[in-house]
């Protein structure tokens, strides 16, 4: 009788989840998520929010749009306005 095999820890993500960069930590994400996913999953809240997609600025306007692939880097950056 064969071995029985088992996965290894580096094996046991989600299937049909990816691998992204977020804030500088690795996260697993949905295949197919959107920059508007990940602010709501990461529950960024602050109406001034910048978005960077791999090293670039990404319109609000293109959240919904915006899909992120395997190894990504997404930041969020929430300025601090005031005085």
């Amino acid at each position: 009788m064969p071995p029985v095999l088992t996965p290894s820890s580096e094996d046991e993500s989600v299937k049909g989840a990816i691998r992204i960069i977020v804030n500088g930590m690795t996260e697993e994400v949905p295949e197919g998520a959107t920059l508007a996913f990940l602010i709501e999953h990461f529950q960024e809240k602050d109406p001034a929010l910048i978005v960077e997609h791999n090293n670039r600025f990404v319109f609000p306007k293109q959240y919904s749009t915006t899909t992120v692939s395997p190894n990504d880097r997404v930041e969020f950056i929430n300025p601090d306005f005031g005085g």
